[in-house]
C-alpha cells in the first residue's frame, strides 16, 4: 500500500463523517507478557487501515475536511538503541502522506485544539480501554474555554460503523495480499501433512507441537510476520474440542489430525483448516465422515455468490450434513424424523455446533455487519428450539463482490449412547477462504488439497 492509498481511505472516511466531524483513532497498546518482557507488538487494525503506521503509542486524528494529524513517539536515540528505529514527528508527514505530526507527549495539550469547532467526535466504541474517559477529558478542556469562544463537539459517535463498511469490501491491493497469505498458509499445511506421514513411516515420535513447528517455520520463511491466530493442531479426539491449541499429545497411526492455522502477511489474515489421516490413509469410517463434510462444503461454496445472503452457505451446508447424519446413523430417524425436522429442531447441533462462515480480512474474525443495513427494521421474533428463548431474526447480509468470508463446515463425534462406535472421537473440519466475485466465489486457499484421494496422494509423496 502506498501513502496515496491510505490518503484515499482517510478521504473516504472523512466524507462519511461529514465536514463537521473529527475522528480519533489510537493504535493498540503494548502488552506485557511477564515482568519486563512484552508480547510481540501488533498494531490496531483500524489505525493501520488508515495510515499504515506500525509503531506503538500512536494516535491518528482525521477531520471532516480531510486533514489528518499523527501523534507518535518522538525521536530518542538512546531508546532507539534498545527498542529500534522510530520515524518521529518530523519525518512522518512526508513519509505517510499526512498533514501534520506531533510528539505523543503533547497529545493532551494539542487534542483540545483539534477538537475545537467540530460538532461530532468519532472514535471506536468499546475497543480501547479508557478511551472514552480520555476523550471526555479532552472535551472538558474544550468546554472550559467556552467563554473564550471555543466550540465543543456536542455528539459522540462510534467510528466502527463507517470503518467496518469500508473494511468489509476489499480492493485489488488487499486481495492480492490475502492471496499471498493464503498461498503461504496452504504451503504450511502441505508441509505439516507430509512431515507427519514421513515421521510415522520412519517410526519416529510425532507430537502436536512437531506439526505446529512445521507451520511456524513455513510461515516465517516466506515472510509472514505472525500467525493470524493461535494454531489448532488436534490429534485424534482432541479435534472434537473446537478451540483446542497445539499441545504435547501424541499423533498416532490410524488417527486423524485436524489443523486450523493461517498466517498474517502485511496486516492481512488467512484461515485454513484441513483434516487428514496421520499415516496418510483414511479408514473407511473416517472416509465416510470426511466425504460428508466435504460434500457439505461443496454445497456451501455453490451458495456463495453475489446476491445470496450471508446465511445461505450455512443453510446449504446444514442441509447436506443433516441428510448425512441420518444416512450414517449419527441421528436416529425414528427419534428425530425427517431432514427438515432435523434442521427445524436443530437436532444436528450435538455434531455441528458452529456457523459455517465469518468475515476475513485484517482480523481473522474481521469486522463488518452480518445483517443487511437497509433491512434492519424487518425484525421477526422466533423461538429457539434448543434453548426455548425468543430470538430476533433480521435479514442476513447480501453478498457482494469484494467481500471475503470463510467456508468451514465440520462434524465432531463424541462418544454418546446411540452413536455408532466406529465414529467415536472423530472430529473433522474443512475450511477455505472465499472471495465473492462477479459470478460466484474464488477459493484462494486451494493450494492445499481437499479431496480425500488427493490428500492421500500428497502424503505418499
Amino acid at each position: 500500500m502506498s501513502s496515496t492509498d491510505y490518503r484515499a481511505r482517510r478521504a473516504t472516511l472523512a466524507a462519511r463523517m461529514g465536514r463537521t466531524g473529527v475522528a480519533i483513532i489510537p493504535t493498540a497498546p503494548e502488552q506485557m507478557r511477564n515482568r519486563d518482557s512484552d508480547f510481540p507488538y501488533r498494531h490496531d487494525s483500524y489505525f493501520h487501515y488508515l495510515c499504515g503506521f506500525t509503531e506503538p503509542r500512536a494516535w491518528l486524528v482525521i477531520h471532516g475536511d480531510g486533514r489528518s494529524t499523527l501523534f507518535c513517539q518522538p525521536k530518542d536515540l538512546e531508546r532507539e538503541i534498545w527498542d529500534g528505529y522510530r520515524l518521529g514527528p518530523a519525518d512522518a508527514p512526508a513519509r505517510l502522506g499526512l498533514d501534520a505530526a506531533h510528539s505523543v507527549t503533547d497529545i493532551d495539550s494539542q487534542m483540545p485544539r483539534l477538537l475545537d469547532g467540530s460538532e461530532t467526535v468519532w472514535f471506536p466504541f468499546g475497543i480501547h480501554k479508557g478511551l472514552e474517559a480520555r476523550v471526555e477529558g479532552w472535551l472538558a478542556s474544550v468546554r472550559g474555554r467556552a467563554r473564550a469562544g471555543a466550540l465543543c463537539p456536542q455528539q459522540q459517535r462510534d467510528l466502527c460503523g463507517p470503518l467496518d463498511e469500508m473494511r468489509l469490501f476489499k480492493d485489488a491491493t488487499e486481495l492480492d495480499t490475502m492471496r499471498r497469505a493464503a498461498a503461504i498458509s496452504a504451503g504450511a499445511h502441505v508441509r505439516a501433512m507430509q512431515e507427519c506421514a514421513r515421521r510415522l513411516r520412519a517410526g519416529e515420535d510425532v507430537r502436536e507441537y512437531h506439526l505446529d513447528a512445521e507451520l511456524l517455520h513455513e510461515f516465517r520463511r516466506h515472510g509472514s510476520q505472525f500467525p493470524a491466530y493461535g494454531s489448532i493442531v488436534a490429534a485424534g479426539a482432541n479435534a472434537c474440542v473446537l478451540h483446542y491449541r497445539a499441545d504435547a499429545a501424541p499423533v498416532r497411526d490410524g488417527e486423524l489430525v485436524l489443523i486450523d492455522a493461517g498466517c498474517e502477511l502485511d496486516g492481512y489474515a488467512s484461515d485454513i483448516t484441513r483434516t487428514f489421516p496421520a499415516n496418510g490413509r483414511f479408514s473407511p469410517a473416517q472416509r465416510q465422515l470426511y466425504d460428508l463434510v466435504l460434500a457439505s462444503q461443496d454445497a456451501a461454496v455453490a451458495a456463495t455468490r453475489p446476491g445470496a445472503r450471508f446465511n445461505d452457505p450455512h443453510d446449504a451446508s446444514v442441509q447436506v450434513l443433516a441428510q448425512g447424519m441420518l444416512d450414517l446413523g449419527l441421528l436416529d430417524r425414528n427419534k428425530v424424523g425427517s431432514v427438515q425436522d432435523v434442521i427445524e429442531q436443530r437436532a444436528y447441533f450435538p455434531f455441528y455446533m458452529h456457523r459455517t462462515s465469518h468475515w476475513l480480512g485484517m482480523d481473522v474474525h474481521d469486522c463488518g455487519s452480518y445483517l443487511e443495513p437497509d433491512e434492519l427494521a424487518q425484525a421477526t421474533p422466533r423461538r429457539d428450539p434448543l434453548s426455548g428463548d425468543t430470538v430476533i431474526h433480521r435479514p442476513a447480509r447480501v453478498l457482494r463482490p469484494g467481500m471475503v468470508l470463510t467456508i468451514e463446515p465440520g462434524l465432531y463425534v463424541r462418544p454418546a449412547p446411540g452413536v455408532p462406535e466406529r465414529f467415536h472421537g472423530i472430529g473433522i473440519r474443512i475450511e477455505d477462504d472465499a472471495v465473492v466475485t462477479g459470478g460466484g466465489c474464488e477459493l484462494i486457499t486451494r493450494g492445499v488439497p481437499v479431496q480425500a484421494d488427493a490428500i492421500e496422494a500428497l502424503m505418499r509423496g
